[in-house]
């Protein structure tokens, strides 16, 4: 597998891989974002995020989306929103090239902070992530407001 950063032709694959997590973290209906939208927010004037995609065979079969945030209190952080291997190639090792990339990231651009979430019963994830000096907060809560907006348009 080949490691690189995405394009905007490699949006369809990731809204598919997108999906795909949605289903294996049992909310399939909670994907609303729309490939114009992500044209948008990932390539631009208003760009968000950035991402790596994983390819094999000429085919997209991962994905590392993530974009910077900042601390009050320790100044520019990374957040990597999501590492996502479909389903037939997960276990080969691609998940961890896909995270050693970003982390290349953080430390090339000098951020403090990289932060990221797992679900509490993905246990693969968790002892995943167990091989990197990573703390597991158990103090802090994660908080959301879902505001209903109209799909923004490339």
């Amino acid at each position: 597998m080949t490691i690189r950063k995405g394009t905007e032709a490699d949006l369809p694959a990731s809204l598919q891989l997108i999906r795909e997590l949605a289903i294996f973290e049992k909310a399939p209906t909670e994907v609303v974002v729309s490939l114009e939208e992500m044209k948008a927010w990932g390539f631009g004037k208003e760009k968000v995020f950035d991402f790596f995609v994983g390819e094999k065979e000429g085919k997209v079969i991962g994905l590392a989306l993530y974009y910077f945030k900042y601390s009050t209190w320790k100044g520019k952080c990374l957040f990597l929103e999501d590492i996502i291997v479909t389903e037939s190639e997960r276990g080969s090792g691609y998940g961890r090239l896909l995270f050693n990339a970003v982390l290349e990231v953080a430390q090339q651009t000098k951020v403090r902070r990289m932060e990221w979430q797992v679900l509490e019963w993905n246990e693969p994830a968790i002892q995943f992530y167990k091989h990197y000096p990573t703390h597991f907060d158990s103090e802090w809560l994660n908080c959301q407001i879902k505001f209903t907006v109209p799909t923004v348009e490339a």
